[in-house]
């Protein structure tokens, strides 16, 4: 995976603005430190840092094709198909690498060639004789593509902190991106970026740029409802066949690969499979766990987190016979990594499931270069208790933050005055985005309705989550369920057969049921580890009433502080969470000092909320 950058001025030279394409570069540094790149013309430039992972000598960026030159974020997996389509046209190869495969592709089917891609990226290709640049995403938003428009100037970048050096870029944010924060954060609306002056390109879309025609933008996929023709035992079949395609597909990396095992069901079909590979090869493969130091002491079970993954982890790692390296985390480093956490996302997140990530993805980095990693079979298989609590699946509202109440009652009163009705337009644009059939019931036109909000917004918030924390350890990490083929086949399947036996993802764990012990295959749902150690508590405390005492910060001006006093006191008094399974009273504390630690590095402006 890499970083990328460019701008297109056609009033500036920019063979004179080193300095500030220096500045652009830096920022991006950590997702690129094996080299760097740029093209430099009067009126366009493009930058590039390279985390090498597939032909490491040939694979230098900008990389040029006659009159196409690209800057390319991303891996494909079906390379190797399209390479053979190209050869067929006449097209020769230099290189092993997947973004000469793009860059060609695009010079053959033009705009139409994104369609054929099956992978994660985001890449931006400048045509110097049109004048023009083409950008786009992959279908299911794995990797990031922020842009902005001002002045005649377009710029774009795989960060927003990189658009943020750009001296006619504002540090402004409205009232709509203060809304987007506090009544729906972690998540965000897809396209927006909080800040007013910059915006996100869509999954699935891409967008043409010249200063003759302005600003296009072209959505390339989306889901359509179709009949699922098969039967329940094909639908295993077939399931299991994509699931596995997508897992070898993705092992491919000329430098050292591992993936993420928690023991639960998604990295233990990732990890078997990639396991039986490496075994293939005799090799070993290495897998990596995170725990919290004394999380055996404090582990407090509940109906979201039933157990804990220690229990499993060295039960699949000693089955599939990997090299498993268990990672401790500090709770005092993870309460002060929430400010890198902060950082890396450039947005408040999702508190100490962002910060655990980010030192998890630190230690792993040591030794590998490349992970693979379960998230999001959750989404797309029905994994989460909203798809299974009636009184929660056919509530119409956001199931993973229910209400608003709480996030009303921790800014003063008044502050989010239209937030509900901001909350209710976005709610809604989304549902009304599910394609169904006349002939769908109605459950299987709900759970439509709920792939569609899972896919554009928890799921969206995981991978932002993923590829930050990630890239900001220079670790690439792949997640092989977001294979939009596995996509589009589980957006059709009937959920009698997706919730196979009455379980959360029974589908998946009968199609894998013969390749996994019986407990890990049907152990109950668990998200990700939290910590419950007082001590990562008191850290966050200590700092948020620094934070709260600095009045040049808006959030002293901003909270409750009865009810953030009160948090403080009783942590665990929420009835429902902030955010998803796993935000509750500590992670609302830390948000707002998320919240706190971005203001202040990144000199945020508010305009029209206090």
């Amino acid at each position: 995976m890499c970083g990328i950058a460019g701008i297109l001025d056609s009033q500036t030279d920019l063979r004179k603005e080193k300095a500030m394409l220096e500045k652009m570069s830096e920022t991006l540094k950590m997702r690129g430190p094996d080299s760097r790149g740029e093209m430099i013309l009067q009126n366009a430039a493009l930058i590039h840092r390279r985390l090498a992972v597939i032909d490491v000598e040939n694979g230098a960026q900008p990389m040029s094709f006659r009159e196409l030159t690209i800057v390319y974020n991303g891996e494909l997996y079906n390379t190797s198909e399209i390479r053979k389509e190209l050869e067929a046209k006449g097209m020769e190869f230099e290189t092993t690498c997947d973004t000469e495969v793009v860059l060609k592709a695009y010079y053959v089917w033009r705009e139409e060639s994104v369609k054929r891609l099956n992978g994660i990226f985001a890449y931006a290709i400048w045509d110097n004789r049109k004048n023009e640049l083409f950008a786009a995403r992959d279908r299911i938003g794995v990797k990031p593509f922020f842009y902005s428009i001002k002045q005649n100037k377009f710029a774009f970048a795989s960060r927003i902190n990189t658009l943020l050096c750009l001296p006619w870029v504002d540090r402004k944010v409205t009232k709509e991106g203060f809304y987007e924060i506090f009544m729906l954060g972690p998540a965000k609306t897809p396209g927006k970026a909080i800040f007013k002056d910059i915006s996100e390109l869509e999954r699935a879309s891409y967008l043409k740029y010249s200063q003759e025609k302005g600003l296009s933008i072209q959505r390339y996929w989306r889901l359509e409802a179709k009949e699922h023709t098969e039967n329940e035992s094909e639908t295993v079949e077939h399931t299991h066949f994509l699931v596995k395609d997508a897992i070898e597909r993705q092992l491919v990396s000329d430098v050292e690969l591992a993936t993420f095992l928690s023991g639960g069901l998604d990295s233990s079909i990732i990890s078997k499979t990639a396991s039986d590979v490496y075994k293939s090869r005799g090799e070993a493969l290495t897998t990596y766990s995170v725990d919290y130091a004394d999380n055996e002491k404090y582990f407090e079970k509940s109906a979201f987190q039933p157990n804990s993954d220690s229990e499993y982890t060295g039960l699949i790692s000693e089955y599939i016979e990997s090299n498993h390296k268990n990672i401790i985390l500090s709770n005092t480093e993870l309460a002060l990594s929430l400010r890198d956490a902060a950082s890396a996302r450039c947005l408040p997140g999702f508190t100490d499931v962002d910060s655990s990530l980010l030192l998890f993805c630190r230690e792993v980095k040591k030794n590998h270069t490349v992970c693979l990693s379960g998230e999001c079979a959750d989404e797309i298989f029905g994994g989460y208790p909203w798809y299974h609590r009636k009184e929660i699946l056919f509530e119409d509202t956001f199931p993973w933050s229910r209400s608003t109440a709480l996030r009303k009652s921790v800014l003063r009163e008044g502050l989010l005055s239209d937030g509900d009705d901001y909350v209710r337009s976005a709610y809604d644009k989304t549902v009304r985005s599910a394609e169904f059939l006349e002939s769908d019931s109605k459950t299987d036109r709900r759970m439509r309705e709920m792939f569609m909000l899972n896919l554009d917004w928890f799921m969206q918030t995981l991978l932002v989550r993923k590829d930050a924390m990630s890239m900001e350890s220079s670790l690439e990490v792949r997640v092989p369920f977001c294979d939009y083929r596995l996509v589009e086949y589980a957006y059709n399947m009937p959920w009698s057969i997706k919730a196979l036996d009455g379980r959360e993802k029974g589908v998946l764990r009968k199609a894998f049921e013969n390749e996994l012990p019986s407990v890990i295959a049907w152990r109950k749902k668990s998200p990700y580890p939290k910590t419950f150690s007082p001590d990562y508590l008191a850290e966050v405390v200590r700092m948020l009433r620094l934070a709260l005492n600095d009045k040049n910060c808006i959030l002293a001006d901003i909270v409750n502080r009865k009810t953030v006093e009160g948090l403080i006191e009783n942590p665990n008094s929420l009835s429902e969470p902030w955010y998803g399974q796993l935000m509750r009273g500590p992670q609302v504390l830390a948000y707002l000092l998320q919240f706190y630690f971005w203001c202040v590095e990144n000199n945020v402006v508010f305009e029209g909320i206090v």
